[in-house]
């Protein structure tokens, strides 16, 4: 789903801009539209874009959707600050203030502490930065500008650091700057609108800076736009199914936003006999040479697994949401080692394998272990290919009738989502002989 993010300087009141703007995201096929500084503060009708429908904003921040799409939910906590919910993913749009550097430092330090009370949310945070991230995203002629303080990339820094945030413009070399104007006779070129995506996020979504938005003709503004092609289904204007709850993955918590698919992991389960092949290697690579006693299978079906650990001499217990596979949450945590085998996989966008990550972290001991199995990308992809999946977020349907989701999921993406649940790479963990699987062996600090 493609969302576009540009500062419109004020000028959707002009018919010309505003005509321009409806064809550029017609042609582009955009379907949300968070923008900065769009219209006059002092109007008090936004302004109507052809195939758009307004859901939120002023003439500071604004949002529109494609008129096929269910609205978002829409809310401002500060004039410079716009919070946009759209499915899974939570957007923080941004117009941080133009004059002062101590007051965007402020801006910052405050979009960090925003972030950082979203317990591991997938974020996006995008808008006029008003600030140059590097010396050279900032150039005055062609020597670096002084419009951008040391403070200021600090805060920056900090904001990325603690939310796990990637900016992902800023590989490009040189910069691709996204304003540039004429001062004293010089040119004055920033890279200031900037997408800040969570770091998981990253290998799912492209984004591109498109500066076709302020010159020629077409123009209608003079900041570059930035289009985000997020991984992403939207729900559409008039829902005819309901999702079940995010409590129904972890028992607990808040229900989660609904949407417009059904979606039922649990019809994933196997009904086998046997183990699988994972709790195997579980036992044999994971809980006998690290002398582990206790294990929580957490998603365990109809509880094969945990037949095996029981087996296998160690003090085991399952749970499972799906009530009829009658495994119900355990009454006591603290197990040396949580298992999560073959879950992630299923469940069908980031938050909720980030929400069902922290849920399997929260019954392991402070240095016990938490053991991450999923369906390879190259497994799924094939699977996919062969059986005609239909996507969906990030992933496919594999069972439109059955409601089942599944998404292969890397290692490298493992540990993403992880840090996200207060997990961390297990050092000298052994690397688990599973074909056609992707894993991570975690454990979960003591402080």
């Amino acid at each position: 789903m493609l969302l576009a993010s540009v500062n419109l300087n004020k000028r959707l009141g002009a018919t010309g801009a505003r005509s321009n703007l409806a064809v550029w995201l017609r042609e582009h096929g955009v379907r949300v539209l968070v923008a900065q500084e769009p219209f006059k503060p002092t109007d008090r009708t936004p302004p109507i874009l052809n195939g758009f429908v307004f859901v939120g904003g002023d003439g500071h921040l604004a949002v529109w959707v494609s008129e096929d799409l269910a609205p978002p939910t829409v809310s401002v906590s500060a004039p410079w600050v716009q919070r946009v919910e759209l499915e899974w993913l939570l957007i923080l749009q941004v117009h941080l203030d133009a004059y002062g550097g101590a007051t965007r430092v402020a801006q910052l330090t405050e979009l960090a502490a925003m972030a950082f009370a979203e317990e591991g949310r997938p974020l996006l945070v995008c808008g006029d930065f008003n600030l140059a991230p590097r010396p050279a995203d900032g150039l005055f002629g062609e020597e670096p500008s002084a419009f951008t303080t040391e403070a200021e990339r600090q805060a920056l820094h900090q904001l990325k650091l603690v939310a796990g945030l990637i900016d992902t413009t800023a590989n490009e070399v040189p910069p691709v700057f996204t304003f540039e104007r004429s001062f004293n006779g010089k040119p004055s070129r920033f890279r200031c609108d900037l997408a800040l995506l969570s770091d998981h996020l990253a290998a799912t979504t492209a984004v591109t800076v498109d500066a076709s938005v302020r010159s020629g003709p077409a123009a209608f503004t003079d900041h570059s736009a930035l289009l985000i092609d997020l991984p992403l289904s939207p729900q559409t204007a008039e829902p005819d199914d309901v999702l079940f709850t995010l409590r129904e993955l972890t028992g607990v918590g808040p229900a989660a936003a609904p949407f417009t698919h059904e979606h039922q992991p649990h019809k994933t389960a196997m009904s086998r006999q046997m183990p699988s092949p994972a709790s195997r290697t579980v036992t044999e690579y994971i809980a006998g040479p690290f002398g582990l006693h206790s294990v929580l299978d957490h998603g365990c079906g109809r509880g094969a697994d945990v037949a095996h650990y029981r087996s296998a001499g160690l003090d085991a217990e399952g749970f499972d949401p799906h009530d009829d596979f009658g495994w119900p949450r355990p009454e006591r945590s603290g197990f040396d080692l949580v298992t999560s085998v073959f879950v992630l996989n299923v469940l069908a966008d980031p938050w909720q394998r980030i929400q069902a990550l922290k849920d399997a972290a929260s019954f392991a001991r402070p240095g016990g272990y938490v053991v991450v199995v999923t369906r390879s990308p190259e497994e799924i992809t094939k699977a996919a290919a062969a059986g005609g999946w239909r996507s969906h977020h990030d992933g496919f349907w594999s069972n439109r009738s059955k409601g089942t989701f599944q998404r292969g999921i890397s290692p490298s993406e493992i540990s993403a989502l992880a840090r996200r649940a207060g997990l961390q790479s297990a050092e000298g963990a052994p690397v688990l002989p599973l074909p056609g699987g992707c894993h991570a062996v975690l454990t979960k600090p003591t402080a």
